[in-house]
């Protein structure tokens, strides 16, 4: 029979060792600070070389006017894509990195790849004009979703606690579009404005406007649309078993050819006559655009489900109090706890709450990935980190929380006792004041709550690392 894994020591205990020595005596090229440095020189030198073209190729004039105009729709797509992220939000830093990245490096590659790419085809076939449709149908849509899928994996390799689940690569995707789609339509809107300066077209007859209205107004969800394709399937590998190499590795590859094929259609429909793109557009990209983002809320709303159904069982270990799973459960709920906070505690404290409310999903997103068989070896470890997170928040949280459940929830039913949790500590005496609980030591339901009795059929126990 599977057991329940090891529960988390008091924070004051002893920790590893070994770990803390390897990392004393790490290389230099191990070492965080140089890894950080080596990647904010590489984007800020692709961000550099990336102005001098776009500068190049617009002129001054060009590129402010582009500039002013492509800026408009990026607020409102990273806050749409931050929305998503709510539940369980990621560091601001993953964000900035994926935007930075598209807006910079994935651009730069574009470039430099579809010109290199443009030539070749011109000088094999002779024929320049089918160059510049080959190029856009076939050869681009290849190179941009390439370079915009590498900042989703690079988040997916080297920030695995931060990449859970479907929303996270549908965020980290679409951020990362965003900034590529910004540096395009600079470069796009740019040479429009150019061409109308040589011309002298204004107004709504202008190229400037005509280019500014199908990017910005009718489509600025296209490149992220694409790019959200390679996210969701990194999404769904992330929920895999890390002993699933094959589905690891072939549901982000799918994801990518999906994101592949709907961009060069997209990019092909100029071709189809004169109404082809309006036939594309209206035919297939808004009705894959309403698909997805009926996916992304549906996962959003499973992701809450899952808060309020994994957290009782550390409500009854004594972690929460017996609201806190049905508060952390409601995004309305967890907002009015953050502004109570505020309002009586301080702006400090609110930024607590928030921190107490991401921990708690955090850690009921990793109970369910142990139950159901897919959990990392480090397992005990995180889930001791995340415990230990709360208990420091919990004097400003509690409060808080508990006003927002007698708001939403008013009468919120005390869990059961979960069987394995008792009163007394492992050695038989009580623990410390103020320690946090062990599952052996805490008390099985709220301070001052009337216990149910122990329920029929006994909560599930389970081994994190079998399936």
């Amino acid at each position: 029979m599977s057991t329940f894994p090891a529960y988390p020591t008091h924070p004051g205990g002893p920790t590893g060792g070994p770990a803390e020595g390897a990392l004393r005596h790490a290389h230099w090229w191990q070492r965080k600070w140089v890894r950080y440095g080596a990647l904010i020189t590489l984007l800020a030198l692709s961000g550099l070389v990336i102005l001098a073209l776009v500068r190049q190729q617009t002129g001054t004039e060009g590129f402010l006017v582009g500039l002013g105009l492509a800026v408009l729709p990026v607020p409102l797509l990273v806050a749409a894509f931050r929305w998503l992220d709510r539940v369980e939000p990621g560091p601001w830093r993953n964000l900035l990195f994926a935007f930075a990245w598209g807006a910079c490096a994935a651009a730069l590659i574009a470039i430099v790849a579809n010109s290199f790419a443009a030539r070749w085809i011109a000088t094999a076939t002779a024929d320049p004009s089918s160059a510049d449709t080959l190029g856009a149908t076939l050869i681009a849509p290849v190179v941009e979703e390439s370079a915009k899928a590498a900042a989703v994996l690079l988040v997916f390799l080297f920030r695995r606690r931060d990449f859970t689940g479907i929303v996270d690569g549908v965020v980290i995707a679409g951020v990362t579009a965003t900034g590529f789609a910004f540096t395009e339509n600079i470069l796009y809107i740019g040479t429009a404005f150019g061409t109308d300066q040589l011309s002298g077209d204004r107004g709504l007859a202008s190229v400037t406007a005509a280019t500014f209205f199908v990017r910005v107004v009718m489509s600025p969800f296209a490149h992220p649309l694409f790019t959200v394709l390679t996210g969701i399937g990194f999404g769904v590998a992330a929920l895999s078993a890390e002993r699933q190499h094959v589905r690891r590795v072939l549901l982000p590859l799918t994801g990518l050819l999906l994101a592949m094929g709907m961009h060069s259609m997209w990019n092909g429909s100029s071709n189809f006559g004169e109404y082809g793109f309006y036939a594309v557009y209206g035919a297939f990209m808004v009705p894959a655009f309403g698909l997805l983002t009926f996916l992304v809320i549906w996962t959003r709303q499973r992701e809450l489900k899952t808060v309020r159904t994994e957290l009782p069982a550390y409500a009854a270990a004594g972690w929460l109090t017996a609201p806190e799973p049905y508060v952390l459960g409601s995004m309305k709920a967890r907002r009015l706890a953050r502004e109570y906070a505020a309002h009586h505690f301080g702006k400090a404290a609110a930024r607590s709450v928030a921190e107490y409310e991401a921990y708690a999903t955090s850690l009921a997103f990793l109970r369910h990935r142990g139950r159901s068989g897919r959990a990392n070896p480090d397992f005990v470890v995180r889930e001791r980190e995340l415990l230990q997170e709360l208990w420091r928040r919990r004097e400003v949280a509690r409060p808080s929380l508990a006003y927002a459940a007698h708001r939403e929830a008013p009468s919120v039913p005390v869990p059961p006792p979960w069987p394995g949790y008792g009163h007394a500590s492992v050695s038989g005496q009580p623990n410390p004041a103020g320690a946090p609980p062990n599952p052996a030591s805490a008390p099985p339901y709220a301070a001052g709550a009337t216990p149910y009795p122990a329920p029929a059929t006994p909560y599930p126990t389970y081994n994190p690392y079998q399936s």
